[in-house]
């Protein structure tokens, strides 16, 4: 199923930029992309998003594999069911990008955060990475895809 290539691709594609940043970018170190706009730049987020609960990462690396295994059951239950498109393609976007994370929370005890934009009002300041945006797009079509039964 094509659900199952996109989620190992989000995992896969993020799992060599983000060797690619560790091995290439010193920390503190900015290189502008697409005439500026784009900031590559690496950060090590110890906690959640915007680095909530960075001092408590046991905690978030817990709550990050109960929830991406939740979404795991989730996917595979609302795999069996017809239609549902827009949900099974929210799920597959926001499990790619939670298993990238997750796997970053256990393996390294960090999430490898990697690029920003030159933009006005301090969102300069906020570093993502890929995975990061398919989970809130993934959110996103969840939410818009769910129907009630």
């Amino acid at each position: 199923m094509w659900y199952f290539a996109v989620i190992l691709g989000i995992f896969g594609m993020e799992w060599k930029i983000k060797n690619d940043i560790e091995e290439r970018v010193e920390e503190g170190e900015t290189k502008e992309k697409c005439g500026g706009f784009l900031l590559i730049r690496k950060h090590h987020n110890r906690g959640a998003f915007l680095n909530a609960g960075q001092n408590k990462q046991k905690a978030v690396t817990g709550l990050s594999v109960f929830l991406t295994a939740a979404l795991t059951i989730l996917f595979l239950l609302t795999l069996g069911c017809g239609g549902k498109r827009l949900l099974k393609w929210g799920l597959t976007l926001l499990l790619g990008g939670a298993y990238s994370n997750t796997y970053d929370r256990l393996a390294r005890k960090y999430v490898v955060d990697y690029v920003s934009f030159q933009v006005p009002f301090g969102l300069r300041k906020v570093i993502f990475n890929i995975g990061d945006f398919c989970i809130m797009v993934g959110a996103l079509l969840c939410v818009i895809g769910w129907e009630k039964p």
